[in-house]
């Protein structure tokens, strides 16, 4: 954490250089409005554990996507999967799935303008034309529904205003990078209002492909947004959002990190391909040790396919009756649907030993319809209505070469579900001061699932099926379906005391569940479950302050998890009766876990030209009760053993400062953030799976005229070209698997506004 101190130190010396230039003109903390609990609240008076990123301030960082908040947010953990960019992977305060497939769910839910996103490959979120992204951490369920037992990350995107303005930003940076983000507000008359808004993405990719020298990892994605916002002038508001995305990124890049003697090894120095490619050393050598990011990321793709595309579609209508006898009525109506097509180089290798061809279909359809009302002068009650329908089509190739040549076992899921909810969250005022909220929650879930397996062999363009009626008694090729549902509730009761004007103190206890479901990608026909509901019970406590004639914001909480019937996601290779090494998963109900901490998040205005902000969290996550089958038979109780992807310690730290030059103004930017180690896939935490510590520095300088027209930013990330792996996936005898962090990237963004 040297990095923490340099920046510290340098933060103190222009704090204590302004104080003296100061002049007498009032100063402070900005306000900040968050509609995290359904309606308009100051940040400071809403009684959870919440962090708001406003849009402007992306903008300036250079942010593409969610995965970019990563070290932004307290104990918040935001990622892919190793070997599946789309397969977004949330843990807040220790709690999250890490699986690339949509059966799994999230216990931290992302929503787009009151929408939940139910599939993960969907989820990380391209951050444009956004008003802000609010994350609450901690059960949310009963606003927000099953699966926000971590949390929910609610992104907020502009609407129209009614004026004609338009802002417009082109960056340029290292690796081909080129960005445009672009958007209008087109007044139409005096109640119809249009927001026009687009994004475009496109960098190379940094890894190098030993196979052929090429890249991989390139990205183009393009996505446009229309917003069109109708206010009658009587109360009645309509706003209808369409969005469009499509991207056509190139190969997922994965490095190898098997040992020798593995099924996916391959000897540094081994020479394959049409330009004598050579394999670089494994990334997690010496066996027995955590895996090691290189000076010089390589990887290998020695198959012919490469992508990683996807398109969506998704269309929302929000109707808001205000003022009626009942109150405020919101209706939320919203479709979406997806496609994804990915092909992965599976071992990273300059030989063909895995790949997968992974396809998905998927759509949802979300309708909430609530009442913001206030029943009295003491009390104000939310209620409402919640239905929702999605479904998923997803196949999965796996060639597994090293089996035996061309052998493969595709995977197909078929999955439906529906979900419907009733809800109400009251907050009493029982004094000035003191405040009662009680809040529940009742859901239904029904999910049907259909997978089918089959295994064959392709040899010289002719498949030979191990399904045909000769084989059958062998049982390779199978269906397995299921179908269920889960009733469950969630719960809050909290009181906060209003201490002084600019103190808050709170308290909540809550349950929440993550619902149960059915596992789509399997190897034996037992393993698609049901699994159950796992079930969170938690206290927080916590205080929110203003001091200092507001210029010092400081807010503290602490929390304890206690989670039953914890779903783990297993991930495993076996062996089929025929000997040949496939891919198994499953998930288990096995664990008790608690997870508690302390996060400590501050915003300070030292003097008019001078912002600090950071945060620290410390966090202890271990299961209470794990009986874990070994792949031998035996049983290791994993109590005290560490949940996956909760290290125990993150920070940030950061500064804005700005002066006068010329016709203008100055502002240098810099934040640190500090991720401790932490355990990836392996329910072992296995030497292999662990992620090292991480300390990385942005920074970004930018000028704004006087006229306020436009800005110039120069930004960098990663400032000290660490290099770090930031996912493993472990499968001990076949392989494994890892991603990079990216080394530092710097560029210039142009913005013009009028």
């Amino acid at each position: 954490m040297q990095y923490f101190l340099y920046l510290f130190l340098f933060t103190f010396i222009l704090s204590a250089q302004e104080t003296f230039a100061q002049d007498a003109s009032e100063y402070g903390l900005e306000e900040i409005v968050v509609t995290a609990q359904k309606r308009e609240d100051s940040i400071q008076t809403v009684p959870i554990a919440i962090t708001a990123i406003d849009g402007d301030v992306l903008d300036n960082k250079a942010v593409v996507n969610l995965e970019s908040l990563q070290g932004l947010v307290p104990g918040a953990q935001i990622g892919q999967f190793a070997n599946t960019p789309h397969g977004a992977v949330f843990n807040i305060r220790g709690m999250g799935a890490i699986e690339p497939d949509p059966y799994a769910g999230s216990a931290v839910m992302v929503t787009i303008d009151g929408v939940p996103q139910y599939f993960n490959m969907t989820s990380l979120v391209d951050l444009f034309d956004v008003e802000r992204v609010e994350v609450l951490r901690g059960p949310q369920g009963t606003l927000f529904g099953a699966n926000t037992t971590g949390g929910v990350v609610n992104i907020v995107t502009k609407a129209p205003s009614g004026e004609y303005n338009g802002k417009v930003q082109v960056t340029a940076g290292d690796w081909n990078r080129f960005d445009v983000k672009a958007a209008a507000d087109l007044p139409i008359n005096e109640k119809l209002s249009l927001r026009l808004s687009g994004f475009h993405h496109g960098r190379d990719g940094f890894i190098t492909n030993v196979y052929d020298g090429s890249d991989m990892g390139s990205i183009d994605v393009n996505s446009i947004r229309a917003t069109l916002k109708y206010d009658a002038g009587n109360g009645f508001e309509a706003t209808w959002r369409n969005e469009i995305l499509r991207s056509k990124n190139g190969s997922p890049y994965i490095g190898m990190g098997a040992y020798p003697g593995e099924a996916e090894y391959v000897a540094p120095g081994t020479i394959a391909g049409p330009n004598a490619g050579v394999q670089y050393t494994g990334y997690c050598m010496p066996v027995g040790s955590p895996c090691k990011a290189p000076d010089e990321y390589y990887s290998a793709n020695s198959s012919e396919q490469d992508m990683s595309d996807m398109n969506i579609d998704a269309s929302t209508l929000e109707m808001v009756w205000n003022d009626t006898s009942l109150g405020t009525i919101t209706s939320i109506t919203s479709f979406k649907q997806f496609d994804l097509h990915e092909y992965t180089d599976q071992d990273g290798t300059v030989e063909f030993l895995a790949s997968t061809d992974r396809r998905t279909d998927g759509d949802q359809i979300t309708q909430e319809i609530r009442v913001n009302s206030q029943v009295s002068e003491n009390i104000d009650l939310v209620y409402g209505l919640y239905f929702s329908e999605d479904s998923y089509y997803h196949s999965q190739n796996f060639r597994a070469q090293f089996a035996s040549p061309g052998f493969s076992q595709v995977t197909a899921q078929d999955q439906e579900r529906s979900s419907q909810a009733i809800f109400a969250h009251s907050f009493i005022d029982l004094s000035d001061r003191l405040r009662l909220q009680v809040g529940g929650r009742y859901s239904k879930e029904e999910t049907e699932m259909k997978v089918d397996v089959t295994h064959f062999i392709s040899l010289d363009g002719v498949s030979r099926y191990f399904g045909d009626d000769r084989l059958a008694d062998f049982g390779i090729d199978f269906t397995a379906q299921g179908k269920d549902d889960w009733t469950d509730w969630s719960a809050k009761v909290g009181l906060d005391y209003q201490i002084s004007e600019n103190t808050l103190a709170y308290g909540h206890i809550s349950r929440g569940f993550k619902s149960g479901g059915f596992v789509g990608r399997i190897t034996i026909p037992e393993d698609i479950g049901p699994y159950d509901p796992e079930i969170v019970e938690t206290i927080e406590l916590g205080m929110k302050t203003d001091l200092m004639d507001n210029k010092l914001r400081l807010n503290v909480n602490i929390f304890k998890n206690d989670y039953q019937d914890l779903q783990l996601a297993l991930i495993y290779f076996t062996k089929n009766s025929l000997g040949f090494d496939v891919n198994g998963n499953s998930i288990l109900n096995a664990a008790d876990a608690t997870t508690q901490g302390i996060e400590v998040e501050f915003f300070a205005a030292p003097s008019p030209n001078l912002r600090v902000n950071g945060s620290v969290t410390f966090l202890e996550a271990e299961y209470d009760d794990f009986p874990y089958t070994n792949a031998d038979g035996s049983v290791t109780n994993l109590s005290g053993y560490r949940l996956q992807n909760a290290p125990e310690i993150t920070a940030n730290f950061g500064f804005d400062y700005s002066w006068r030059t010329g016709n203008g103004e100055m502002m240098l930017s810099a934040i640190y953030k500090y991720n401790d180690e932490k355990f990836n896939t392996s329910l072992l935490n296995t030497p292999r799976s662990t992620i090292q510590e991480t300390d990385l520095i942005d920074a970004n300088l930018m000028w704004t005229p006087d006229s306020d027209d436009w800005s110039v930013n120069f930004w960098v990330k990663n400032i000290a070209d660490e290099r770090y792996i930031s996912s493993v996936f472990e499968a001990p005898g076949v392989l494994a698997i890892v991603n990079f962090l990216p080394p530092r990237e710097y560029g210039i963004s142009f913005d013009f506004n009028w």
